[in-house]
């Protein structure tokens, strides 16, 4: 297939429709209110359901309907409207329904504004809802990535019954790209997935009725629950980690960022390298399960890690886990909706490349 020119918004619904998504519920929330326009006129041409519901909170229920029938479906946000999501999204986990829920970030807390941020990490990798639970968590830094990782998500999300998050940001949702989009075989080549036995697609007088919930009244069948799902998030931890490591064996500073912030870095460890400094990147493209291992690669001679985001920190925490100790960890952020520059990035390479704090 050529390449096409599109927004990041409308990648998002377009490859949602070529994994077999048939279902979309959602709320218009600024930056990504393309993508539910793109939704409503393209998915009745290929048979599918738009519904614009009254509120964040209805959406996400009717996604917990459509996936609790074995449907493809997915809905989208911004911010506010993810943090609204919550209590469906613990629901969709706890009753292990497979689902795609796209979270185009917003600066905050509270409304914010609607410039882009990075400031939802902690609410996508620890879970912003109640319970032992995760899910996993695509951070795509291209337009090209945004539309593989939308369509592995529904995959994912299929093979291991739970929500995927694809977490980008209001700058991914509005750039525009050259895209090709591949086909699931592509995508994830040799994975089989299970027929939908649990679904609650109607008896047929064939079977008993399916139930699905996420209550459970006996605390050892809640517990037995628990584990079940902890195993199951303990394979995804050891099979499902996607990281971009470049040069870190030998680099004097080694960056960490991902989604689009990598893109400045990349452009900062490019300025650096032609000064003569060596530097290294360590880009996270899954944000759960986080890549801890991809740091134990670090040289011994590396003088520290510089982590860049559009936050506070909220990914410094990871780092901290996955570095051990062995090195100074530094940051560089930008908040409300700023972006970090190359030229404050590269200031900071130099600054630790001298060992200078």
């Amino acid at each position: 297939m050529a390449k096409i020119l599109m927004k990041g918004n409308e990648v998002i619904g377009a490859a949602a429709i070529e994994a077999g998504c048939k279902y979309f519920f959602g709320y218009p929330i600024t930056p990504q209110s393309e993508l539910p326009e793109y939704m409503s006129r393209e998915l009745p041409k290929v048979g599918g359901c738009f519904l614009q519901a009254e509120s964040e909170v209805s959406a996400i229920n009717m996604v917990y309907g459509a996936a609790g029938a074995g449907k493809r479906v997915m809905t989208s946000t911004s911010s506010p409207g993810m943090a609204l999501k919550q209590e469906g999204i613990t629901y969709l986990a706890g009753a292990e329904l497979p689902c795609v829920i796209c979270n185009v970030m917003r600066g905050g807390p509270g409304l914010g504004g609607i410039q882009p941020s990075q400031s939802d990490y902690f609410q996508a990798t620890r879970g912003g809802g109640n319970g032992d639970y995760r899910h996993i968590v695509f951070a795509p830094a291209t337009i090209q990535e945004l539309a593989d990782y939308v369509m592995l998500s529904f995959v994912k999300a299929d093979q291991y019954r739970m929500p995927v998050i694809v977490l980008a940001d209001g700058m991914i949702g509005q750039m525009m790209e050259a895209v090709e989009f591949k086909t699931l075989e592509e995508l994830a080549p040799g994975v089989n997935l299970e027929e939908k036995t649990w679904a609650t697609d109607g008896t047929k007088g064939n079977r008993k009725p399916n139930i699905i919930n996420s209550l459970f009244l006996d605390p050892q069948e809640l517990e037995d629950h628990n584990w079940k799902l902890d195993r199951r998030y303990k394979v995804i931890e050891d099979k499902e980690v996607l990281c971009e490591t470049v040069e870190v064996e030998d680099a004097d500073v080694v960056v960490c960022a991902y989604g689009t912030t990598s893109r400045v870095v990349k452009n900062a460890i490019s300025e650096a390298k032609s000064k003569g400094l060596k530097v290294g990147l360590i880009r996270p493209i899954t944000l759960w399960p986080f890549p801890y291992d991809e740091f134990k690669k670090i040289g011994e001679n590396c003088k520290g890690i510089l982590v860049v985001e559009m936050s506070t920190g909220q990914m410094i925490d990871d780092v901290k886990i996955a570095n051990e100790g062995r090195f100074p960890i530094h940051f560089n952020g930008r908040v409300g909706g700023m972006i970090p520059t190359p030229a404050a990035v590269l200031e900071d390479i130099e600054k630790i490349a001298g060992g200078r704090k």
